[in-house]
Parts: C-alpha cells; structure tokens; sequence
C-alpha cells in the first residue's frame, strides 16, 4: 500500500514538472509570436503606425480600441538608438522591447518632461563608450541600455475623442526613430 502510494505521488510529481517546462517552453518555440508579427510591419529603422482596431473586426495583436500605436524596429549593431518627437498634450506612453517580449524600458507623460519624447536606446558596448565621453549625443536625451541588438519601440496615444484620432496619427507619423548619425 505505501509503496503504491509512493509511485502515484512521484508519478504526480513528475507529471507536474513535464507541464511547467512544457508552459514555459512553448513562447520560445512558437514560430508566429508577436516578435515576428511586429517585425513583419516593415518598421526598421522607421516608424508606422498601426491602423485602428474596431471592436467587430479580428484584433490578433490585442490592442486597444481606444489607442493608437506606432512601433518602430531598431537595429542596435547599426549604432546608438533614437525615438524622438513631439506628442499631444493627452496621455502616452513608450514601451521598449527586447525580441523575448521583455520591457527593457518604459515611461508616459507624466514622467517626462513637457511633450517631448527624445529616448536614445543603447546596447552594452555603446553605453561603455559613452560612459567614457567617446560619443556624442544631444543634451536631455533620455539614455536606455538594451542587452539586445534588436529592440522594437512602442508608442501609444490617447485621443481624448474619436475625432482627433487622425490627428493623433499624424503625429505618431512625425516621429523619428531610427539609429543616430555618426
């Protein structure tokens, strides 16, 4: 009796451990995850900005209705990283990815200063380089290490009415994003 006892438990046990590496290996063996569905867009080194989502049509990125968005895809062996622009005076918020879905950096309106967004994204050997004054960059620019070459930049945008969205598309497409020039 107990040593049956003892095969169910370890048979339990085991079972338990086969599902949580099965859950945690299935996002790195997907081949349609939302890294490759960003990077599909064609936003290297540029910015798009995303079409808006309706609540009766398909939303596989799951984006909110309410927002409007514009990604851009950065090379970072290309050098340094910029996402800079001018924003409405409503909310927004930038989000920086790694390709695991990681947040590597993240900040709205109400942390920054004014509607200004300028965000200079940086891999490890760029950061050492400009820790040892060996690159140039603007005054005020906000500094992001990534220890990812290949970072993806977020922007969202709420219009406060259904009729400045196009407004607000606008001036997601007036961001620069991109590498900075040497």
């Amino acid at each position: 009796m107990m040593r049956t006892l003892l095969w169910v438990l370890a048979g339990v046990v085991l079972g338990g451990i086969i599902h949580i590496l099965v859950i945690l290996a299935l996002p790195a063996l997907a081949s349609d995850g939302l890294w490759s569905r960003m990077t599909a867009i064609g936003a290297a080194s540029r910015t798009v900005v995303l079409a808006g989502v309706t609540a009766d049509q398909p939303n596989p990125l799951r984006l909110d209705p309410e927002m409007t968005y514009a990604v851009c895809e950065i090379d970072l062996r290309k050098g340094p990283g910029i996402l800079r622009g001018t924003l409405p005076a409503s909310f927004w918020s930038v989000a920086v990815y790694a390709p695991s879905g990681a947040i590597i950096y993240s900040t709205t309106n109400r942390d920054a200063v004014g509607n200004t967004l300028e965000v200079g994204v940086f891999n490890t050997a760029q950061t050492r380089l400009l820790a040892e004054q060996k690159l140039d960059i603007a005054e005020g620019l906000l500094i992001v290490e990534s220890s990812s070459d290949d970072i993806l930049a977020v922007v969202r945008l709420a219009p406060t009415h259904q009729a400045m969205r196009s407004r607000y598309e606008e001036a997601l497409s007036g961001l620069v994003c991109g590498n900075i020039a040497s």
